[in-house]
């Protein structure tokens, strides 16, 4: 009897604790590769954030001071250069020419145009208020778009645009950018950037689109 029993009382004692042993352990990696998957998107989208920041801080940067890039030294806006009439002023094709011309060199459209710039860009780099950085510079996109018009073949006096695409261009990347980062406001802003502590403000918390 005791020789028939031991065997039994064994394999009924070891086998169901083996199969709870696969069955806590089985999970594992796949939480494991979840877990690397989410922080690998995360800083996947801070690191798109911080480079389209610098491209509007820079831009920003450039023109007010004159850093010699797009805008030579001494013609930058402290020294009474205007960010907007060489663009504005250049225009050559589009259904808004007139318009920019019109436009080109006024103050309000200095400053707003500046602006646009330096809070697009500080909003991207510190990971805060990125919903609303994505509309203004979704806003501005379409209007540099618009200026450039990629769909003409031909300018207004008949010359080649030069235009390679009739439809995407930068302006347009970086405006679906922006509106990636906005729809991912949490991971890309908590990421490398202060955007968990802005989150935390009671304003913020209230208001969502603020995020």
């Amino acid at each position: 009897m005791a020789l028939h029993e031991h065997p039994h009382r064994s394999s009924g004692f070891h086998l169901p604790s083996l199969r709870r042993n696969r069955t806590a352990s089985a999970p594992e990696p796949a939480v494991s590769a979840d877990t690397g998957t989410h922080t690998a998107r995360a800083y996947a989208l801070a690191s798109l954030r911080l480079l389209t920041g610098f491209v509007f801080l820079w831009a920003f940067l450039d023109k007010t001071f004159g850093l010699g890039y797009a805008t030579p030294s001494g013609k930058g806006w402290i020294d009474g250069g205007s960010p907007t009439k060489g663009f504005l002023g250049s225009v050559a094709v589009g259904p808004m020419e007139s318009t920019f011309h019109s436009w080109a060199g006024d103050p309000w459209a200095n400053w707003l145009f500046m602006l646009g710039l330096l809070g697009i860009g500080l909003a991207l780099i510190t990971g805060v208020a990125l919903r609303i950085a994505a509309l203004a510079g979704t806003a501005m996109m379409a209007l540099m778009w618009i200026a450039e018009w990629p769909p003409a073949k031909h300018l207004s006096d008949g010359s080649a645009s030069m235009s390679t695409n009739p439809f995407v261009d930068y302006h347009l990347i970086y405006a679906v950018a922006l509106i990636v980062l906005a729809a991912a406001a949490a991971a890309a802003g908590d990421t490398l950037g202060a955007g968990r502590l802005w989150a935390r403000l009671p304003v913020v918390r209230d208001h969502g689109w603020l995020r």
